[in-house]
């Protein structure tokens, strides 16, 4: 740890800068105000509290500057105080620079005019005019519409640039309606983190919508970066991208001599309070940048198996029959589904935690119908408290104080669903701890072990306030104003639900909470979705960018709305989003009020044939599914990855947006475009080959194939060399199948070889952590032998599971026979059917248990 002082902005305020080493390659800088006239705010509860400094050493530098490098000494930040300046440099190569373009920025707290004494020194006086210059130009003082926002200690904005050498590719910084590659904005407008509620939001626009994450990540041929910015207020990141060779370099020394001149992209970050706290993840590959993000904020929770499945939701069922009548209806058209959600008119008047007395009088009996298909129930929790002395929630949090205050002193109160309402003050721990307790069975009356989360409106929606949400000199825990942690704000709500859902099981039971607003570390605490979309074709396609940004930074349980929120979808668009929806990580049907009826089976017999189909793939692949999140949670890599995650040395895959795919096995084109009767799919990779999932058709990599379709299906091809777990018979919802019977489908790549990996647990407990009661399984197939061993030798679980089928793509020769062979040594010959005109091989009435070592030899 190392500190510097002396260094000022360009504002001349005096600054302290700490530059840190933490381990897994990681910088951190921070820069404070020297001597602040009071705290600043500095985000907490984002970080893990297991971060781990390490020493940086100092190396021998120019006069003036300092070098410091990491424990291998192959990475080092040369650091210059005058003009305060950092290089990131990794084998004798710049790959960043921070504050080259002198836009460090950190405008300083100050006494408010009332209290400035009337006679001041000389000092005093240069402070003083520049106070008065700032209230010319309003910055004291702000007008939106009938709201003024007096700031007491005067604008504190901060910002610093970044340099990125040689890089052009950006992405990351949601949550926008955007492509998945960041843009230029030298001719537009930047990029803004503001969680705000936006109903039918604009696509290809970069204002802030409900949640934030201020982190982007950097992508060239040979490495990897990200900037994890570190504030909760208000941003803004500038984005400028210069081509090769058109700038010069300015610097002297040995670090400029070896720079090479290339590309180079400019990403000027600017908050409206709070401190500079950043941090520098080197990579330098891809996944190596998801370790290090989610070292400093958590992985991805790892979700109850059945949160996996279909979701039914609208903008309302209307009472306990009708629930009952739709999920009769699942039943009755043969679509399997897991969980059925209740919007806000289930309760009584809008109060959260209770029930509508008329429309659903007995919820403990409508949620044992859904427990006897093993089905669940989310409803909805929003932030706002209605205004009301006999609802035992509001006399509660307001006999403790445990409302967000306004400015002066009372409680902040606003319009939302219930009409007046103040809002829970989650910043604060004992508002968090109190409001987990409501979530006990004998604390929520009607509920069940059945019943699960979703926290809506949390950004927070102030229907009438700002730009919809809550003032920004309101008041919160600690006396801090809402400008400072704004977009935390929902982030805290989720992670109090999910601390509540967990302490009602006493810490054994997996969590399911949805939030719509989030921020960094939100995938700690569950899922997030794309909020109020609508029913239109171009809302389908970028759903696709937003979800790859979700998932790159962090937030791998992600979704959309299937069909789109608002409007009404015509059967083929529907169709359409089923198929696209069945592929992404969040799946749930969702409409508004006031829109048509949209189950599944009300668009005529062809289209419910169709979206079943969609569906039952999805319980189909439920293996992987469940594999792929455990990979995101242990290992931090995303479900749903952009080409270019993994294909980091292909740059025709950097820009690729309409495709992407489902863990290293799965390429997925959803068709996005009307009455389609032929997509362009990007193949990568040229040593690669990919199976088509249907025909089985297969193509080398490394091309673009026009693909026929048809509304049928969409465009699913397997990598070759990769191994998927099936379920082989679908049930009606996860829970009935559970001892169903799995499939492997192996493609072999060009070398004839093929692995993967199967993860199992009992689907709902912390077992699986806390008492190792896991399987964790890897298959490979080399030279004709298809291998079953441990991946994990800490996972017990006792499986009676067998694995009935096999499926090989790609096997060029018809074999002469096929056993199977067990641990102990015995072997049974297996009956085969081989398919010569599409290379497959397929293995059916087998009888292998899924967590046995075994061989099925080919020959």
């Amino acid at each position: 740890m190392r500190w510097l002082d002396g260094i000022t902005d360009s504002m001349d305020v005096p600054l302290l800068a700490e530059v840190c080493g933490i381990e897994g390659n990681i910088f951190r800088l921070k820069i404070n105000e020297e001597i602040p006239l009071k705290p600043r705010y500095e985000v907490p509860d984002v970080l893990t509290s297991k971060l781990t400094t390490v020493r940086l050493t100092s190396c021998p530098g120019d006069t003036g500057s300092l070098v410091l490098a990491s424990g291998k000494g192959d990475l080092k930040c040369h650091i210059t105080a005058n003009p305060f300046k950092v290089d990131l440099v990794s084998e004798e190569e710049v790959v960043m620079s921070i504050n080259s373009l002198g836009q460090l920025y950190f405008e300083q707290l100050q006494i408010p005019p009332k209290q400035r004494a009337t006679k001041k020194n000389e000092e005093d006086a240069s402070i003083d005019t520049t106070q008065e210059n700032q209230e010319e130009l309003g910055l004291w003082e702000e007008k939106f519409e009938n709201f003024v926002d007096v700031k007491v200690n005067g604008p504190a904005s901060i910002g610093l640039d970044f340099s990125l050498h040689g890089f052009e590719h950006l992405y990351g910084i949601p949550q926008h309606a955007e492509s998945h590659q960041l843009k230029n904005t030298s001719d537009s407008d930047a990029y803004r983190l503001y969680n705000l509620d936006v109903y039918g939001y604009k696509i290809h626009d970069k204002m802030g919508i409900y949640g934030s994450v201020p982190y982007l990540l950097a992508h060239k041929l040979g490495r990897t970066l990200g900037i994890f910015w570190l504030n909760a207020s208000e941003t803004l990141v500038e984005i400028k991208t210069e081509p090769a060779v058109k700038y010069t370099l300015t610097q002297t020394g040995p670090v400029a001599a070896k720079q090479k001149v290339g590309s180079r992209t400019d990403v000027h970050w600017m908050s409206e309070s709070g401190i500079i706290d950043v941090f520098l993840l080197t990579g330098p590959t891809p996944s190596d940048v998801f370790k290090q993000y989610s070292y400093l904020t958590g992985t991805q929770a790892m979700p109850p198996l059945f949160s996996l499945g279909y979701h039914q939701c609208r903008w309302n069922y209307e009472d306990e029959q009708d629930v009952k009548a739709v999920d009769a209806g699942f039943d009755e058209h043969d679509i399997p589904y897991d969980v059925m959600w209740l919007d806000i008119e289930h309760t009584e008047g809008k109060r959260y935690f209770t029930w509508d007395k008329k429309r659903f009088p007995n919820p403990k009996r409508m949620q044992d119908l859904l427990r006897s298909k093993k089905r669940k129930l989310v409803v909805i929790s929003d932030p706002h408290v209605k205004v009301d002395p006999n609802y035992s929630v509001y006399a509660k949090a307001k006999e403790q104080g445990f409302f967000v205050r306004n400015h002066e002193g009372g409680d902040f109160e606003g319009v939302c669903w219930p009409g007046l309402s103040s809002y829970l003050d989650f910043t604060n721990p004992k508002v968090r701890k109190w409001y987990s307790s409501l979530f006990a069975f004998s604390v929520y009356q009607g509920s069940t072990d059945i019943l699960h989360i979703w926290n809506d409106m949390n950004e927070p929606s102030v229907f009438k306030g700002p730009e919809q949400t809550m003032q920004k000199n309101a008041i919160h825990h600690g006396n801090w104003e809402h400008r400072e942690l704004h977009n935390i704000y929902g982030f805290y709500q989720q992670m109090a639900t999910t601390e509540g859902l967990i302490q009602r099981s006493k810490g054994k039971e997996r969590p399911f909470v949805l939030t719509r607003s989030f921020f960094a570390g939100s995938q700690k605490y569950g899922a997030v979705w794309t909020g109020d979309n609508t029913a239109e074709w171009s809302h389908l396609k970028i759903s696709i960018p937003m979800l790859l940004t979700l998932s790159v930074t962090g937030i791998s349980f992600c979704g959309a709305d299937v069909g789109g929120f608002i409007g009404d979808p015509e059967a083929e668009l529907l169709v359409r989003w089923y198929q696209a929806g069945a592929y992404q990580p969040f799946f749930r049907g969702h409409a508004t009020m006031n829109t048509k009826r949209r189950e599944p089976w009300l668009f005529g017999e062809e289209h419910t044939r169709l979206i079943r189909e969609a569906i039952r793939e999805r319980y189909t692949l439920l293996p992987y599914w469940y594999s792929l999140f455990y990979s995101a949670h242990v290992a931090s890599q995303p479900v749903m990855r952009p080409l270019w995650v993994e294909f980091p040395n292909e740059l025709e895959t950097f820009s690729v947006e309409d495709e992407y795919m489902l863990g290293g096995a799965l390429l997925v084109h959803p068709v996005t475009e009307p009455k389609a009767t032929v997509v362009d799919v990007f193949l990568p990779g040229s040593s690669e080959i990919w199976y088509d999932s249907k025909t089985f058709a297969h193509w080398k990599g490394a091309c673009t194939v026009k693909i026929p379709v048809t509304l049928d299906a969409i465009p699913v091809f397997q990598r070759g060399g990769s191994v998927v777990p099936i379920k082989t018979t679908i049930g009606r919802s996860t829970g009935f199948m559970t001892n169903s019977p799995y499939g492997l489908r192996v493609a072999l790549s060009t070398k004839g070889s093929a692995m993967g990996e199967f993860y199992l647990d009992d689907g709902h407990s912390f077992q699986y952590l806390h008492q190792k009661q896991f399987l964790h399984r890897k298959f490979s197939f080399s030279s004709g032998v298809l291998t079953n061993s441990c991946a994990d030798e800490r996972g017990h679980y006792p499986s009676k599971c067998v694995v009935e089928q096999i499926l090989v793509l790609g096997l060029k020769k018809q074999p002469s026979s096929v056993t199977a062979h067990s641990a102990d040594g015995s072997a049974q010959p297996v009956a085969f059917t081989y398919h010569a005109t599409t290379s497959t091989l397929k293995l059916e009435t087998l009888s292998l248990n899924i967590g046995a070592d075994w061989k099925v030899r080919v020959q």
